[in-house]
Formats: structure tokens, sequence, C-alpha cells
């Protein structure tokens, strides 16, 4: 009798504990398991502006936020000499001042990623300008450049000379983006789209164009400068619009030319927006050169004859110059036609202000947001010091920087006041920041976000406790031992009582 339960013992022993042991290698291989990320991707985006190119590097996870990576700076170099617009009639020699930042870029990014990592070029305002003066030169400078990058490692995706409004709406994107605007953790630490936030303006001040962009009151309405983009599965209807020729360096390359016409002398000018006591000589050909310029002065026979400017540090006399730069009789007294004859909402919500409005901002010494009229009091103090004293005012002097500054900041005020339509109320509301984090706010993260919409994202790697192999031989072992414990136990079940009436039965026939 003990022989017969032993066996029925251990059986049950086997039978739980291969139940137990199925159930629990189950439940580890599922609760256990790690998602593991496919990697980083990196994209190399060249911001050519008028006055200098910019070589940003982005990196983002492989797998995708609702269709659009989430991206991030992780390098940011400037490439030395001046734009690439600088070398229409010598496209061959602008390669060879991109080698420096390259070669940073390349110890960047890991070696084995490099033919994986797409580069873009995107010229802004000053190639415009050059391709409307001059077609083939552009082309030219275009051509050179991806003659250049074809024998880089990278996989170049070619260089285009963006428009306008492009450069506006990605300056937008990137503002709310960095604002965090579009996407955010949850307590899960899965990204949603933050709940009733609004997102914000963009302005952007480059070299030769100027940027305003965001969603107005009534987004429905149909404005021609309005375009709609698509981000992390979301519609917005963007407001946007390019001011050609109104760039900081084409303004003033503008005013110097309005000044030269009001001078008595050709060779002589006072300007009242350089300090006092400054002067410099600078060729015909540098302000007149420009396409922004033919319409004032339409004709130069002397493009390398001096003129000599005198700074006079005026701040009225400079405001007053400035306004001219401005053509508000187009508009008829329109409200929504601040200037140029241009349609635009009025203006709603928080701004950024970046590139060089930041830049000005920071020479007078403010940061941040303030009132209006704080602005016009650092303003009119800062164009009032002679050159001997401004070189002791900023924190870092760069002649060719310091001796416009005056003018930057009455451009500033009398853009957007005059020509945006911000006033006393709305003034505080313009945040002046260069970057958030460690990210430049600039036009080239935008970019770099509209284009990994159309980067497939890979799937995501699950790595398991067990190997597939291992787990499946463990789960067909321990099934095989419950199915033959549970056999034997019925087995037992049934053969053990047809023993005992067996013995039973014998024993009541014995003889006597």
């Amino acid at each position: 009798r003990m022989l017969t339960r032993t066996p029925s013992v251990v059986a049950q022993v086997l039978l739980l504990l291969s139940i137990v042991l199925v159930i629990a290698i189950a439940v580890i291989q599922i609760n256990q398991q790690q998602i593991l990320s496919p990697g980083l991707k990196y994209g190399i985006v060249l911001d050519a502006g008028s006055s200098r190119t910019t070589v940003y590097v982005y990196e983002w996870p492989a797998e995708k936020e609702n269709d659009t990576g989430v991206v991030s700076q992780t390098f940011k170099c400037n490439v030395k000499g001046p734009g690439i617009s600088s070398y229409g009639s010598n496209p061959e020699a602008l390669a060879k001042p991109f080698d420096d930042c390259l070669n940073k870029v390349k110890e960047r990014i890991p070696v084995h990623l490099h033919k994986n990592t797409s580069v873009y070029l995107g010229a802004t305002a000053g190639m415009r300008l050059l391709r409307l003066q001059n077609e083939t030169a552009a082309n030219e400078v275009l051509a050179s450049i991806q003659n250049y990058f074809r024998a880089q490692p990278f996989e170049f995706r070619g260089a285009q000379i963006i428009t306008g409004p492009e450069e506006g709406v990605y300056g937008w994107i990137t503002a709310n983006y960095l604002m965090g605007n579009f996407l955010e953790r949850n307590l899960w630490r899965t990204w949603v789209r933050p709940y009733r936030k609004e997102t914000m303006g963009a302005l952007d001040l480059g070299g030769a164009s100027t940027q305003i962009s965001f969603i107005p009151e009534d987004s429905q309405e149909n404005f021609n400068s309005t375009l709609q983009v698509k981000l992390y599965g979301y519609n917005y209807n963007v407001y946007t619009h390019s001011f050609q020729c109104f760039g900081r360096d084409e303004a003033e390359k503008r005013l110097l030319v309005l000044l030269l016409q009001k001078s008595n002398t050709s060779s002589n000018v006072d300007n009242p927006c350089y300090p006092q006591n400054y002067n410099t000589a600078l060729t015909m050909k540098y302000f007149s050169g420009s396409l922004c310029t033919q319409s004032l002065i339409p004709r130069n026979d002397y493009p390398n004859q001096l003129v000599n400017f005198h700074g006079t540090g005026d701040p009225g006399l400079c405001q007053e110059m400035v306004s001219s730069l401005f053509n508000s009789t187009a508009c008829r007294d329109r409200e929504d036609c601040p200037f140029n004859g241009i349609h635009q909402p009025k203006v709603k919500g928080n701004f950024v202000a970046f590139s060089g409005f930041y830049y000005t901002i920071n020479a007078l010494n403010l940061s941040g947001h303030f009132s209006l009229a704080d602005f016009n009091s650092s303003m009119w103090f800062f164009c009032s010091q002679s050159w001997a004293q401004l070189q002791f005012m900023l924190p870092k002097f760069e002649e060719i920087y310091a001796r416009s500054y005056c003018f930057s900041a009455n451009f500033i005020y009398y853009l957007l006041v005059h020509g945006y339509n911000f006033d006393a109320e709305t003034w505080p509301q313009i945040h002046f920041q260069k970057e958030v984090g460690n990210s430049s706010i600039a036009w080239s993260l935008g970019y770099m976000l509209s284009l990994t919409n159309m980067i497939p994202a890979e799937g995501k790697l699950i790595q398991l406790p067990l190997k597939p192999s291992l787990f499946a031989g463990l789960l067909v072992f321990l099934t095989a031992t419950a199915l033959l414990c549970l056999l034997f136990l019925v087995y037992l079940c049934v053969v053990s009582p047809n023993r005992k009436n067996i013995s039973r039965d014998e024993h009541v026939f014995i003889p006597e």
C-alpha cells in the first residue's frame, strides 16, 4: 500500500510543480521583456544665410511619435567666411571653408552611421537675391556645394534655396517645438499633445530678410500667406510672411544710400545711426551692389569709389531716417496692412524673437521680455554714446556689429511697432531669446522636423528574458511532464480500485 501511495504523491507533486513552472515562466517572459530602442538617427542641416553658414547636427530616436521624429540639437558650427551668396563670382572657392566644420561633424557622428546620415543645405534670402540678380551664378554656387558634399561620407540630399514663407514657418515650428507646445511627456512617460496649450508666434531677423509667423485669431480666415502645417498628427494654419530686403544688413545698406542721396557731398556723409566720433570708409559697391538698393541707385559707374561715413550719434534723427525705409503709403491707412501693401492679421498671443532680434537686444543690455518704455530708454541711451564709450559697454566688441547696433535697435522698433503693429500693451508678450536648452532657435530645426515626417520609423526591438528556443523547449518539456503525471494519476485512480475489488473477492471465496 505504501508503494502505491508513494508514486501517487510524487506524480501529484510533479504535476503541481510543472503547472506552477509553466505559469511562472510565461509570466516572466511576458512581463520582464525589455523594449530596446533601435538606436539613434542623425541629420545634418546647413543654414546658408546671407552673412554666414551654420552647420547643425540633429539626432532623434529611430522610432517616432505620431509620424514625426523627436529631434534634438547635438552640435553647432559656424563656417568661417561670408555667406555662400558672396561666392557668386568664384563658386569653386566656397568648398574649402566647409572642411573645418565637416571634420568636427564626422567626429560627433558614429562612423558606422555616416553613410545613413542625411545632409541638407537650405539657402535663404542671400541666395534668393543672387538668383534674382544672376540665376546662372546662383546655380553654379549650388552645383559647387553638391560636388563638395558628394565626396563626403554622408548621404547628401541636395542643396536648395528655400522660399521666404518656408523659412518663416520652419522658424515657427522650431520655436514651438522647443517651447514644448507640440509634445510633452505625461505621468506615464509617454509623449502626448499638451492640453489646451497655445502656440507662440515667431519673429526672425536675418541679414537679408525678416519673417513673422503666428496663428491668427481666426485661423480659418483665408489669408494669402496662410500655410497648413501637419506635425505629430495635428494640423496648424499658420500665417507667415517674409519681407525681402528688410533683413538687418540689407536695410542698413538702403539707409546708407538714402544718407548719400541727402548729403551735399558724395565723399563725406554724416550718419546719425553710427556712434559719435566713429568714422569708416566704404566703397560704393558695398552698399549699391545689392539688388535691394538698385532701385535707389539704378546705375553706379564708380563701384570702387570710397565714401567716408562720420557717426553723429543722434537717436532722434536716426529714427527719422529709419522710418523712411518703410513704405506705409501703399496701405492707405488700412488697419490690416502695416506696410508695403501686405495684408496681415492682428498679432495675437506670445511671440519669440530670435536671430538678429536677440543679438541687438542683448547689446542694449536687455533680455527676455520687458516694456516698450524700457526698450526705448535703453535704445536712446545706447545711441547717445560715443564710439570710445561703446567699446566698454559691449560684452563682445566687434566693429562691424558694434557700429550698427543703434541702427538695428531703431529698425527693430520701427518694424515691430509701425510694421507689425505691436504696442505698449502687446510688446511685453515678445520674448527675445537665442536658444532653449542647448538648441538654437533657428529655422533649421523646424526644417529637420518637417523632413523627419518623410523618414520611415524603425520597429522597436524586444529583448526577452529567455531565448525563444529555450522558452519553447521548457514549455514543451514541462507540459509533457504535467500530462504524463496527469495520465499516471488517472491510471492509478482507475487501476487501484479494481485491484482492491479483486483482492476482496479473492478473500471472500477462499475455501475452508
